[in-house]
C-alpha cells in the first residue's frame, strides 16, 4: 500500500508565491502570468481577475501590497489596483499603511455553498468524539477536481509544514483522503480525472506513476481505506475512510492524521483505522437520512 508526504512549506510572505499545492477555499494560489484565467468564450474576464486578486490572500499572505496582490494574481499592477478598490469600496478588502487585507465578509462568498451542505454539520461532532479517542488531528474533505478541499477539522497539534485550516486544498493523488475519493468515482470519470492531472513527486516517496496511482486506487477500493505516509509531506501518516449518502455514493472522506515519529504504520492501522470506520458508520447512517 502506498502513502502521502511532503509538499514544501509556505513560501514567506515577501518571497515565493505559496505552492500551489497548498490552497484555499476559493482554491488561491498563484495564476502564472500571462496566463489568462477567463480563457473561455462565455467567460467574463473581469470577474475571473477580481477572484484571482481575492485568491491572492491566503492564511500565509494574509497582508499584501499593491505589487504583491499584482503579481500573486498574475495582472498589472493598475488592474490590481482597480480591483483592490472596488473589493475595498464592498466591503470585502481593507486597506492600511499600504497593505491590503480581506475582511470577514469575504465568508459571504461561501457561505451558500456551505449552508446548503449538511456534511460539515454533521461531521464535525463526530469528528470532536473521534480525535479525544485517538488523540490526534481529525479531518473531513470532499473532492473538487483533482483536489481535495477541507470541510471539517479537529486539530490537535501541528504535524505540517502548513496549517490547514477550512477550505484548504491539497492534491487528492497524494492524501489518504483523496485516494478513497478517487476510488470512489466511477472509473471512467476517475480514468479520464487522473489522465488530465499532473502527478508531481511531492517528496521522494510520492506515487507519481499513472499505472501505479491505479493499482492503489484499486486496492483502495477493495479494501475501504487508503493509508498514505510520506507522500504529501515527509513524516506525516494519515489514514481515511470514505463517507456515502443515502444511494451509497461516496461524497466525502474523514481521516486520522499523524506523525511518523509518534506512530507505527502498524499502530496507525490498529489503532485509528477502527475507530475511524466506526465514526464513518455513525456519519454515514446520518448522512442517509438527509
Amino acid at each position: 500500500m502506498t502513502a502521502t508526504s511532503d509538499v514544501p512549506a509556505a513560501a514567506d510572505r515577501r518571497g515565493d508565491p505559496t505552492p500551489a499545492a497548498v490552497t484555499d477555499l476559493a482554491g488561491s494560489g498563484v495564476v502564472p502570468a500571462g496566463s489568462d484565467p477567463a480563457a473561455g468564450r462565455d467567460t467574463v474576464q473581469s470577474l475571473a481577475r477580481g477572484l484571482a486578486v481575492i485568491r491572492a490572500f491566503d492564511a500565509d499572505h494574509a497582508e499584501l501590497t499593491l505589487s504583491e496582490v499584482a503579481r500573486r494574481a498574475g495582472i498589472t499592477r493598475a488592474a490590481a489596483g482597480r480591483f483592490l478598490r472596488t473589493l475595498e469600496e464592498l466591503g470585502y478588502v481593507r486597506g492600511r499603511d499600504r497593505l491590503f487585507a480581506l475582511t470577514p465578509r469575504v465568508l459571504e462568498l461561501g457561505f451558500s455553498y456551505l449552508s446548503a451542505l449538511s456534511i460539515p454539520e454533521i461531521v464535525q461532532p463526530h469528528l470532536e468524539r473521534l480525535s479525544r479517542d485517538v488523540d490526534e488531528s481529525v479531518s473531513a474533505a470532499v473532492l473538487d477536481g483533482a483536489e481535495i478541499v477541507y470541510i471539517a477539522r479537529v486539530p490537535t497539534r501541528r504535524i505540517m509544514s502548513v496549517r490547514i485550516t477550512i477550505g484548504t486544498r491539497f492534491p487528492a493523488f497524494a492524501t489518504s483522503m483523496g485516494r478513497v475519493l478517487l476510488a470512489g468515482m466511477p472509473d471512467a470519470a476517475r480514468d479520464a480525472l487522473l489522465a488530465a492531472s499532473a502527478l508531481p513527486a511531492l517528496t521522494d516517496r510520492t506515487v507519481t506513476s499513472a499505472g501505479a496511482l491505479r493499482d492503489e486506487l484499486a486496492r483502495v477500493r477493495e479494501q475501504g481505506w487508503a493509508l498514505v505516509d510520506g507522500e504529501l509531506e515527509p513524516g506525516l501518516r494519515s489514514v481515511a475512510v470514505p463517507l456515502h449518502d443515502r444511494r451509497g455514493d461516496v461524497v466525502a472522506a474523514v481521516n486520522v492524521s499523524t506523525s511518523a515519529t509518534r506512530d507505527s504504520i502498524d499502530h496507525v492501522v490498529a489503532e485509528y483505522l477502527p475507530p475511524l470506520q466506526r465514526t464513518a458508520a455513525a456519519i454515514d447512517a446520518e448522512l442517509r437520512l438527509v
